[in-house]
């Protein structure tokens, strides 16, 4: 497994064609703790990409001022400060449009929650729902801690790693207390309610991979029985959940045939369908048009998917 950071100044490696870019977290030395803090200015460009990339490390933004749109897993998230955001490992994010993001933020690898270890379960939680509103209050107290992570980082005080890691402890419980967007306070899995559980389902089918589910696993992904989880779909957007993960699967294959080399094979392969000559049925069926034709019409290889990535 590829470590997840590197030393100051290590070039990064090129992706194999068709994967996106793949940033590690830098550190000083081998035995520099696997966390940094600071402002987008200071963290470097990296931080405002806008070309899509994955991380090893998980990624808490604290968002003050800028516009713009912030994709994650190819959902749109506007940029209308304040608000923080979390990205999960893994998860591919860019910020697209706008004067770009301003404020700060916190990077660190699993590593780093030790001390915390219940924090992983919080922070995927966190993950899917990615954007938070914040009122005044909140935004003074996110606002605060980050600025102390950022001044403990910065210092090197003796004793930081373990004030580093109690701060990141707060930061990831007051986040989790957060008002969600419909402002009830409960996150998306709150107690099984249907619209809930329809809104977890809908983020569900952005994530990497999740093209190629079943209705039955995505209903174990999210604790509920495939039933329910038809029904929660049905009554909050009037179809199944099987018809939107079929059209998730065929919006996931244009956006392979037109941002990626992959073969059809391999396209085939990554949403789901282990018979090539079934997908290009499936996929003719859904869109009008071969997998070879809808290539040849709308290709436009994205530079981050093909061209050696960056350093974290």
């Amino acid at each position: 497994m590829r470590s997840t950071t590197v030393f100051q100044g290590t070039p990064g490696l090129p992706p194999p064609v068709g994967d996106v870019p793949l940033h590690r977290l830098e550190v000083d030395g081998p035995d520099a703790v696997p966390f940094a803090a600071g402002t987008f200015a200071a963290v470097g460009p990296l931080s405002r990409w806008d070309r899509p990339h994955r991380h090893t490390f998980y990624e808490i933004v604290h968002v003050s001022a800028g516009s713009g749109t912030h994709v994650v897993d190819l959902a749109r998230w506007p940029v209308r400060p304040p608000h923080p955001a979390v990205v999960l490992p893994g998860q591919v994010h860019h910020w697209e449009g706008g004067r770009g993001p301003e404020g700060t933020l916190a990077l660190f690898t699993d590593d780093f929650l030790v001390d915390h270890p219940r924090d992983r379960q919080t922070l995927r939680r966190l993950g899917r729902q990615c954007w938070f509103a914040l009122d005044a209050e909140h935004d003074r107290s996110v606002g605060r801690l980050m600025a102390e992570l950022v001044t403990e980082h910065r210092q090197r005080a003796p004793g930081h790693e373990s004030v580093l890691r109690s701060l990141l402890h707060v930061l990831v419980v007051r986040a989790a207390r957060l008002p969600d967007r419909t402002g009830d306070g409960r996150g998306p899995e709150a107690g099984g309610r249907p619209a809930a559980v329809a809104e977890a389902f809908t983020r569900l089918l952005t994530r990497p991979g999740a093209a190629g589910w079943s209705v039955r696993e995505c209903a174990d992904r999210l604790g509920v029985t495939p039933g329910y989880l038809t029904q929660a779909v049905r009554t909050s957007t009037g179809r199944p959940p099987g018809r939107l993960l079929i059209e998730a699967r065929a919006y996931q294959a244009q956006r392979l045939l037109a941002h990626t080399e992959l073969s059809v094979r391999q396209v085939a392969a990554r949403t789901g369908s282990a018979d090539p000559a079934y997908f290009s049925r499936f996929f003719r069926r859904e869109t009008g048009s071969s997998p070879g034709d809808f290539r040849k019409h709308h290709s436009r290889p994205h530079q981050s998917l093909e061209a050696p990535s960056a350093h974290a």
